[in-house]
């Protein structure tokens, strides 16, 4: 190989470390926003001057917004979801941790937490959730979300999320 073409193979071996490192550090943090649709299946009961509440959410989430990362903008996931309310004189206490898996079979997992609103049909309100990491694409991921969550006719529910995660 002459001069020139070693030079011209070491420009291009340079230029694609170059753009695999920044590739590498875009995906080290960004944003995303999601709705998740389920189906709940609770059960309420009377307990202590309050109620308790329990139950599954069964359903998928779809990425609306990604700045990239492991979230791609119009993909879908399976999403399950256990869910433990209790209304009390002090008000809500929800905490419903959740499993998203994507058709990969890679895994992420979130915790969702919320102290107003309720979880009645046309009920809801706000809350925060924390993504605790996962397999696969999204082995290493934390980050923290805000999301607004509606309690639909025939036990349907649609949540609607920002988030920024990082690695």
């Amino acid at each position: 190989m002459s001069a020139s073409g070693r030079l011209a193979a070491a420009l291009v071996a340079a230029g694609a470390i170059l753009c695999g490192a920044q590739a590498a550090v875009a995906e080290e943090s960004g944003s995303v926003r999601l709705i998740r649709t389920y189906v709940q299946d609770y059960v309420t009961f009377d307990f202590d001057g309050g109620s308790i509440t329990g139950g599954t959410l069964e359903g998928s989430v779809t990425v609306l917004q990604s700045s990239g990362g492991p979230f791609v903008e119009g993909t879908h996931e399976r999403v399950t979801c256990l869910a433990y309310a209790r209304r009390s004189e002090a008000g809500l206490d929800l905490e419903a941790p959740c499993t998203m898996t994507a058709p990969s079979g890679d895994e992420w997992y979130t915790i969702s937490r919320r102290t107003s609103g309720d979880v009645e049909t046309g009920g809801g309100g706000p809350g925060t959730l924390d993504i605790l990491g996962g397999t696969g694409a999204y082995a290493g991921l934390s980050g923290t979300c805000t999301y607004e969550v509606e309690y639909l006719p025939d036990d349907w529910v649609s949540m609607i999320a920002d988030c920024t995660w990082q690695r």
